[in-house]
């Protein structure tokens, strides 16, 4: 896994966890900060700008999911929360505002660990398909540059929505299952289908015109969705 190492940010008020987190992270080869409250994590962020945050959503002061949108305001950073079991309406608040991946407390270090490596593993990592532009009318995706343009605006997708998206124009007319795209795209054969759902909505408000009527990620309905080229 050392190949995979980089920096990362650990965002989460009580101590033992930031220590087991930092602890596992380290031994796994990767540069660890640590910060225990949402204005320590904001200014850790901007002074050592880490490859990938874990955060927790309690925070005191300034909550993790406001943590979340700030960052996100200076460009994609991938990032992996803590949520509790309770907190589903949070865990798709947090999707919505960017999060790559999130992981239920309590959690297995080891699992951690493994979330974080898939994650930053995919934001720096070419896949392994072809790195040819796909061009589906005014929308282009280039995966060796990891870009995304509408009408010649550069689009701001998070890591997963451009796996995903990247994932559904390699696969024209295909419908695929919620399960199918967790494999394929994030790389679980387990795990909450409604982060599907989450960035299948996400995307449809960046690229469709009406995201209430989209043109080209179809819902199919009692299956899952379906990329529909704009030239048909």
């Amino acid at each position: 896994m050392r190949e995979q190492a980089g920096r990362v940010l650990v965002v989460d008020d009580d101590h033992a966890v930031r220590d087991v987190v930092r602890r596992y992270l380290e031994r796994a080869g990767y540069q660890v900060f640590l910060a225990g409250d949402g204005e320590t994590a904001l200014r850790s962020y901007a002074e050592r700008r880490p490859d990938l945050i874990v955060l927790d959503l309690m925070l005191p002061g300034i909550g993790g999911l406001e943590v979340c949108r700030r960052v996100r305001e200076h460009g994609p950073v991938p990032v992996v929360m803590l949520t509790a079991l309770g907190e589903e309406s949070d865990r798709v608040a947090g999707l919505e505002l960017g999060a790559d991946d999130y992981v239920v407390k309590p959690f297995s270090p080891r699992e951690l660990v493994l979330r974080v490596s898939s994650v930053l593993r995919r934001a720096t990592h070419a896949p392994p398909a072809t790195q040819e532009s796909i061009v589906d009318g005014s929308l282009v995706l280039d995966p060796a540059a990891r870009r995304c343009t509408l009408e010649g605006t550069e689009l701001s997708l998070t890591t997963r929505e451009f796996d995903l998206l990247a994932h559904l124009m390699r696969h024209p007319r295909r419908a695929f299952t919620r399960a199918e795209l967790l494999e394929s795209v994030w790389g679980w054969n387990f795990g909450d289908q409604s982060t599907v759902t989450v960035h299948m909505r996400r995307l449809r408000e960046k690229i469709e015109s009406k995201p209430d009527r989209p043109d080209r990620i179809s819902t199919v309905w009692g299956v899952g969705y379906r990329y529909d080229p704009e030239a048909g």
